[in-house]
């Protein structure tokens, strides 16, 4: 599924400006705790999750993600934006639940990410 097409059918807005939106997103993962995030997800993943401190953004030195969806209207500070431009990290907001937006992109076939249990 494209960045473009997650975009739309979420109703959100692009807070990181990005060159190529027609990057193809394999899988999702959704949470708001950084523990699951950090010990679950195994290959490139776009996150949804409604924290909005910088340690999020800085996941993605730790993780390999596509971007970093905020749900429940959540919106990061400037100096967050800034640290995601600075790793062309692509954030975008959606006023969506985490369900909600899990359920839509789940129902136009994005997967679930591979996790680790343990």
């Amino acid at each position: 599924m494209k960045l473009r097409d997650i975009i739309k059918a979420l109703d959100a807005e692009l807070l990181v400006k990005l060159n190529d939106l027609d990057q193809e997103v394999t899988c999702a993962f959704g949470s708001d705790l950084i523990s699951d995030i950090l010990h679950c997800t195994q290959e490139k993943t776009l996150l949804l999750t409604g924290l909005t401190n910088p340690q999020v953004v800085r996941l993605s030195d730790m993780i390999d993600l596509y971007g970093i969806i905020f749900v429940r209207g959540k919106r990061p500070s400037p100096d967050l934006i800034k640290m995601a431009q600075e790793r062309e990290l692509p954030l975008i907001s959606t006023m969506y639940t985490l369900y909600k937006s899990s359920g839509i992109l789940y129902n136009l076939g994005l997967r679930s990410c591979k996790i680790t249990h343990g």
